[in-house]
């Protein structure tokens, strides 16, 4: 859009104004604000509210007196939990921003959805909307919301939206796609109450981690660096992943490192087969429950698989297996009101017992690829190569990671930026959805 065009001189001196919930670092926000400058168009933030501690603390520092921030105190973030906050009391506004907490919905949660109170948060969203009515809205979530029971959950928050009177769009992105060397997919449901907004159009753009990566950092020992470094040269340790739930060439065992306790070959090997077998449906209904991604099997299960031992000396080997904490000796699960519990009534097994978590660390960076989703619970636990060590993604690495600028600054202890990344929005993905919503004509006559 040309800078003279649709009233030229209100775009100049009338900002357009915007309210930033569940504000987080302050992604969506940079992104709305950069996607509004790229086409000539003043924004104001009205209002923000956050309830973490030190994502309030990262947010004040870099948007109060930093990246064109004043030293007006009411600037600050002071309102905390929406909840508690009356619509009455917002200023008015033209656009709502929010990344409404998604772990309710997340495939990597209990997915409980609005049964859980985090997944309610999206009706105070509908409260300030009904009360304000703004031009349009950017909402973000992950991108399971799709399909998060059945569709049952998006179809009632569109259901919510369109009632309003809004003209809703919605569509997954993924961050590689937007020259991020993460893999993010996120939903994005963008509302208009005058026009049906496109969010097609975005020509891919792939970065790598090199692009992004840092060298000659400080790096650590530790016994579980020192034990991979000592096994493994530097370099063929790109790409891989520390984790005992899964196989394949990519994976590094805690049995192959050995850290629990010395195993001999033929463990290594009754390992690798309980990885593919104990996840395999046909052991669901021989043992009586629904199917789970890793299931305990008996002594006499795995021996059908492993004939080559006798039953006894494949015992025995499990055994010692079970004291060493590689596998855990358990009955297997029910699944009751969508939690997994014990059915005491049925024989117990082996079952593998380190996940990934378990791990100080549990991927090594590969320069020439690129990071899957980055978890709050995950943060601290991606190792980068630097000079033929280990150490830990940096904050510089974090913040690229999300599109942010290099201008930004992180003003919190590592660990806390760990689990606000984990959170966050990816700039450059919000920068495309807020230029496909203010570039229509109407959405500027303010």
């Amino acid at each position: 859009m040309a800078q003279d065009e649709n009233f030229p001189d209100k775009k100049k001196s009338t900002p357009i104004k915007f309210i930033d919930l569940f504000a987080g670092m302050g992604g969506l926000r940079i992104g709305f604000e950069n996607a509004a400058k790229k086409i000539g168009l003043n924004t104001k933030c009205v209002f923000t509210s956050e309830i973490k501690p030190h994502a309030i603390e990262i947010y004040n520092h870099n948007f109060h007196s930093r990246m064109g921030g004043t030293n007006n105190d009411s600037e600050k973030i002071s309102h905390s939990d929406i909840t508690k906050i009356s619509e009455t009391n917002i200023p008015d506004f033209d656009y709502l921003l929010a990344g409404f907490p998604c772990q309710a919905f997340s495939s990597a949660g209990k997915k409980l959805g609005f049964d859980d109170t985090r997944g309610t948060l999206f009706f105070d969203i509908v409260r300030i909307l009904k009360h304000k009515m703004p031009k349009g809205f950017i909402l973000e979530n992950v991108d399971n919301l799709e399909k998060h029971d059945g569709g049952n959950t998006y179809r009632v928050i569109a259901a919510n939206l369109s009632e309003m009177g809004y003209n809703i769009t919605s569509k997954v992105l993924d961050s590689l796609e937007f020259g991020i060397p993460q893999q993010r997919k996120r939903i994005f449901i963008v509302g208009h109450l005058e026009e049906d907004i496109d969010l097609d159009g975005h020509k891919p753009k792939t970065t790598l981690f090199s692009e992004i990566m840092e060298s000659g950092l400080e790096t650590y020992d530790s016994e579980f660096t020192k034990r991979v470094l000592s096994l493994y040269e530097p370099k063929d340790l790109h790409g891989k992943k520390f984790k005992d739930k899964r196989g394949g060439d990519d994976n590094i065992h805690s049995w192959d490192l050995e850290l629990r306790g010395t195993c001999n070959d033929d463990q290594k090997i009754i390992m690798r087969r309980l990885l593919k077998q104990r996840r395999r449906k046909p052991w669901a209904e021989i043992i009586g429950i629904k199917w789970m991604d890793g299931m305990p099997l008996t002594a006499e299960q795995i021996h059908t698989f492993c004939e080559d031992y006798t039953l006894d000396n494949l015992t025995n080997l499990l055994d010692d297996l079970t004291v060493k904490k590689y596998l855990s000796y358990e009955h297997p699960k029910q699944s009751i009101n969508g939690k997994r519990v014990p059915d005491k009534l049925i024989d117990k097994g082996y079952n593998i017992v380190t996940g990934k978590l378990s791990f100080e660390l549990n991927k090594i960076m590969d320069p020439d690829g690129y990071s899957p989703t980055i978890v709050a619970t995950e943060g601290d636990k991606y190792g980068v190569i630097d000079n033929g060590k280990i150490r830990r993604i940096s904050v510089r690495e974090c913040l690229r990671f999300f599109g942010f600028p290099e201008t930004y600054e992180s003003n919190i202890p590592i660990e806390d930026l760990y689990d606000l990344v984990g959170n966050t929005v990816v700039i450059p993905v919000v920068e495309f959805v807020g230029a496909c919503l203010l570039e229509n004509p109407s959405t500027n006559q303010l």
